[in-house]
């Protein structure tokens, strides 16, 4: 059993793009629009139990604003809500506001260096990665990835697998082939309905979540110089995650 690519999801994985990103780019939206929809630290960390910006409004429509008379145009209303938070994230992600978590532009290197395949398994926009990863990590580093699968690609978002069906067979790939990285626990249920062995790297938003099924969970990735924390899972004497402690988790 040989280790041959990586499968990462974006928000709150690569970076902590939803308390400082998503959120105050949905909050800048709304008050373009006029509205008195406002989502706080705490509010947010609610709706992430629904995955998908456009469902994360009509969820918080139906259950906190009983008040608020939909529209006759409410889904075209929300599509374009949608569309001014996603220019609002791309501004926020251009002056380098969401930089990546611990490790994360470490271990890409090194992989890439050692020949693993590289994708990404997400519900969020297609502009939205590629504004991350440019700015806040390599211009280059879009090219890095042989497959982006995000946004509305696939009619089921997280926690249905279809993103990491896509992904895998677009790869050309086995699950068993595979590690998938993640930070929640719709994102592991997405992971572990296609198969795919999962480490976890836990966020504010997440550390309270149920992460059975995974492979280990972090605290995040780690550097050299500054060592994550074993949330749960084995410990294979290494302070950090590499390519050497992937493998090692993988035939695990």
């Amino acid at each position: 059993m040989t280790l041959h690519a990586l499968l990462f999801d974006v928000d709150g994985t690569l970076a902590d793009t939803e308390r400082d990103g998503h959120r105050p780019a949905f909050n800048q939206a709304f008050a373009d629009a006029g509205l008195d929809w406002h989502w706080d630290v705490a509010l947010y960390g609610k709706l992430l139990a629904v995955t998908g910006g456009k469902e994360r409004m009509k969820y918080y429509i139906d259950h906190y604003r009983p008040d608020y008379i939909k529209p006759g145009n409410f889904d075209e209303l929300v599509a374009d809500l949608h569309k001014a938070k996603t220019r609002h994230y791309i501004a926020l992600a251009a002056r380098g506001e969401i930089p990546m978590r611990p490790g994360v532009g470490r271990l890409l290197a090194e992989a890439r260096a050692a020949g693993l395949r590289l994708a990404i398994a997400t519900t969020t926009t297609p502009e939205n990665v590629t504004a991350l990863l440019e700015h806040s990590l390599d211009p280059d580093s879009p090219g890095w990835f042989e497959v982006i699968a995000a946004g509305d690609i696939v009619p089921d978002k997280k926690p249905a697998p279809d993103i990491y069906h896509y992904a895998l067979e677009k790869m050309g790939l086995d699950p068993i082939d595979c590690l998938a990285f993640e930070d929640s626990q719709n994102g592991l249920r997405a992971s572990l309905g296609a198969d795919l062995k999962t480490l976890v790297t836990v966020n504010d938003y997440t550390l309270d979540h149920d992460f059975t099924g995974a492979a280990v969970v972090l605290s995040d990735l780690g550097e050299p110089g500054a060592p994550n924390r074993i949330v749960a899972g084995p410990d294979f004497g290494q302070p950090f995650v590499d390519v050497a402690y992937l493998r090692a988790l993988h035939r695990g």
